[in-house]
């Protein structure tokens, strides 16, 4: 049962605070940038004044990353070696240059995503009192 407190458990919602977090923004606002640079999270929202600094993303947002890639370009490097057969080199080439590309697209995108998840359900600290 949950215990009553000032804020219902929807105030909150996890889906939209994932979206504005895949799109760099405040998780609470979604106005402000959530970084400071490409990786490094703000301490404080500047627009609503939220506190960013309790996340605790780790490795999580790398996981996932090397997860989609993985999942994308292996059945993609597949067909193209079935169907097309081009030069080894070549194909290692393009598919590392392809591989790098997507994964320093989606890192802080990632990131920004569970810091979004974090923020929406209260987790390290969001939630203003320990639980």
């Amino acid at each position: 049962m949950l215990q009553e407190t000032d804020q219902t458990p929807d105030d909150r919602p996890t889906k939209p605070a994932m979206w504005r977090g895949f799109q760099r923004k405040c998780p609470s606002c979604g106005e402000a940038h959530l970084f400071d640079g490409y990786l490094k999270v703000v301490d404080r929202c500047p627009v609503c004044s939220e506190e960013l600094h309790n996340h605790r993303a780790d490795d999580g947002p790398a996981y996932l990353v090397i997860l989609i890639v993985g999942h994308l370009l292996a059945p993609l490097i597949h067909i193209v070696w079935t169907q097309f057969r081009p030069d080894p080199l070549v194909m290692a080439t393009l598919f590392s240059i392809g591989c790098v590309a997507l994964s320093l697209y989606l890192l802080p995108r990632m990131k920004g995503m569970v810091v979004g998840i974090q923020w929406a359900r209260r987790m390290h600290g969001f939630g203003g009192a320990s639980s």
